[in-house]
């Protein structure tokens, strides 16, 4: 009978092996995915100067605030070329132009104003949205910060009142109570991007 044959067991792989080219690959997709999106916030920056360009056309650069007028003037509550006011949050240093709409080629440049919900100085709900690229400091608002909006027909003063982490479906936000509200709404967390499964809103009164 011949000698005992040896049982061999194979290697456990190593850790940190694999395709010489997997670490490369992954490092290129990275940088692909960052500067696409680096491009599209300097596009939607762009877009965002020149609604703001425009506004200070309508308004004149430099104007001076005057108290809004109460109800508004029919003929200056509406749209101009897609624009519609300007909103700022003194507190942060805040301040944008509202566009009119809430789809995606709108929001791309910065807020804008929800189809159906009143204008400033109108009863009921003013209601303006964002994506939260644009809102990064917007966690940092507190109850009693002042919230401006600039129209055509003078400036209007806000007051938050409170926030609400809501489900994106969630319609009850922009309810036209009594009085003159505003209500700010982005994607939640405001760090997730596009991937954020919830919604902040922001009341003002």
């Amino acid at each position: 009978m011949g000698p005992r044959a040896r049982l061999t067991w194979p290697s456990p792989p190593r850790r940190g092996t694999g395709p010489p080219w997997a670490g490369p690959l992954v490092a290129v997709v990275g940088v692909a995915l960052l500067a696409g999106w680096a491009g599209t916030l300097l596009a939607g920056r762009w877009a965002q100067s020149a609604a703001e360009a425009r506004w200070e056309q309508l308004v004149g650069r430099g104007a001076s605030e005057r108290p809004g007028q109460v109800p508004p003037p029919p003929a200056l509550a509406r749209p101009v070329d897609g624009v519609d006011f300007r909103i700022r949050v003194p507190r942060l240093g805040y301040r944008a132009t509202v566009r009119e709409g809430v789809s995606d080629q709108v929001l791309f440049g910065g807020p804008g104003h929800y189809p159906g919900t009143s204008w400033p100085g109108q009863p009921g709900t003013v209601g303006v949205a964002a994506h939260n690229v644009y809102w990064l400091r917007f966690d940092e608002i507190r109850r009693g910060d002042e919230v401006l909006v600039d129209t055509r027909y003078g400036t209007f003063h806000y007051r938050v009142t409170g926030t609400r982490v809501v489900r994106p479906d969630d319609r009850s936000v922009l309810a036209a109570d009594a009085g003159r509200r505003l209500t700010l709404t982005t994607c939640w967390p405001l760090w997730a991007g596009q991937l954020a499964p919830q919604r902040l809103a922001i009341f003002a009164a």
